[in-house]
């Protein structure tokens, strides 16, 4: 009797399993809508053909009532590749939950045409373009020209190597050696100077500069072999 009773409630149960989950599918579709609409926000301003795949919840995850939603990304969360949405309940319940998604950015970016050496200045021969899922690259890679003429190589990178940011600096405003020009500048004073740069230093960096008087100041490096100096 005790077994047939077991057989009769699972039987019960398996018959009440799919409108359950059926109701949790339907629960849960103002919360994708939510996510679809935040990931379309996102994604709208970046280069290339988008699409993304929301990775629905399991069926049995149950919430409570929500009518308003916060979207976010969480830190370390980004808006293409692997990737992952907070959703957080503004009322009248008050839950948090993480969806999982993946974004798709079919985009051009550089790669580089050659092996490229440390110290090399890059210009448009130097480089390739390619077309892929930026969500497969490192959020570096560089996607203009714009962005890497120019640009001094810092350590080598092998032929056909997505060209970052991060493998390249600017082109040295100021060098050692070079002679510059100092403008100080203050409370309504403004004094014009020449003297000797004591480093390399890209335009914004700090620059040591020694006056003709042997004097050691400091100033920030501009274009034209300037450096500003403020008090």
């Amino acid at each position: 009797m005790n077994y047939r009773r077991f057989l009769r409630l699972i039987l019960c149960t398996l018959c009440l399993l799919p409108p359950l989950l059926a109701g949790a599918q339907q629960g849960h579709s103002a919360l994708y809508r939510a996510v679809d609409d935040f990931l379309r926000t996102q994604t709208r301003g970046l280069p290339g053909k988008v699409s993304f795949r929301v990775t629905p919840l399991d069926p049995r995850t149950q919430l409570a009532e929500c009518e308003a939603f916060d979207t976010f990304f969480p830190t370390g969360s980004g808006p293409w590749g692997k990737t992952t949405i907070g959703v957080r309940c503004l009322g009248p319940s008050s839950w948090t939950i993480y969806v999982q998604a993946h974004v798709s950015v079919q985009a051009n970016y550089l790669v580089a045409a050659r092996p490229l050496s440390a110290g090399q200045t890059l210009g448009e021969s130097d480089f390739l373009r390619r077309t892929g899922d930026l969500g497969t690259l490192p959020s570096s890679v560089l996607l203009d020209a714009g962005q890497a003429i120019g640009k001094t190589v810092k350590i080598g990178i092998a032929a056909g190597q997505p060209l970052r940011s991060d493998q390249l600096i600017e082109p040295w405003a100021i060098q050692l050696g070079q002679n510059v020009k100092t403008v100080t500048r203050g409370a309504g004073f403004s004094v014009s100077s020449e003297g000797k740069a004591l480093n390399n230093a890209t335009e914004g960096q700090v620059v040591q500069v020694r006056t003709p008087s042997g004097q050691i100041v400091s100033g920030i490096a501009r274009a034209g072999g300037v450096v500003e100096i403020t008090y």
